[in-house]
């Protein structure tokens, strides 16, 4: 072992901890948490019992754009202050396995930064995102979530 090996191993390897990412139109700060029980942007915008994170640019970037309101759609870095599980609209049957690495807690999540340069998806893929999301409410389907 070197002198460099020997300091940074009394001093204390810092561990990884997994940052999260929460797309929203809220404006937010670092530190801030983002808690459950505001009107939800999916299923029947009653006040929402979970509160949602990726741990994928694109799916976050899909929540930012299909959030409610019309504020600027942001990218937040988050990590959970409690448990989180998988998130039922986008696992079990309808992707097994959660390709979109989506989850959701009622715990809140702690704000460490946000992604200030990001590439949002072509205006015709998100409309057509929306109205699919509308022709599922009006035949009656909601989320998963608001159950």
């Amino acid at each position: 072992m070197n002198k460099t090996e020997s300091n940074v191993n009394r001093n204390g390897a810092t561990p990884f901890v997994q940052t999260y990412f929460h797309g929203t139109k809220a404006d937010l700060k670092v530190g801030e948490l983002i808690v459950a029980g505001f009107t939800s942007n999916y299923g029947q915008n009653k006040n929402a019992k979970y509160i949602f994170l990726s741990a994928t640019l694109d799916a976050a970037i899909w929540g930012a754009e299909l959030a409610a309101g019309e504020g600027r759609e942001r990218i937040y870095l988050v990590e959970p202050t409690g448990q989180i599980e998988n998130d039922p609209d986008l696992t079990d049957k309808k992707f097994p396995g959660n390709p979109t690495k989506s989850y959701r807690s009622t715990q809140p999540f702690k704000v460490v930064g946000e992604v200030s340069v990001w590439q949002g998806h072509p205006a015709g893929q998100v409309q057509a995102m929306k109205d699919g999301l509308a022709r599922l409410r009006e035949q009656g389907i909601h989320s998963l979530n608001d159950q």
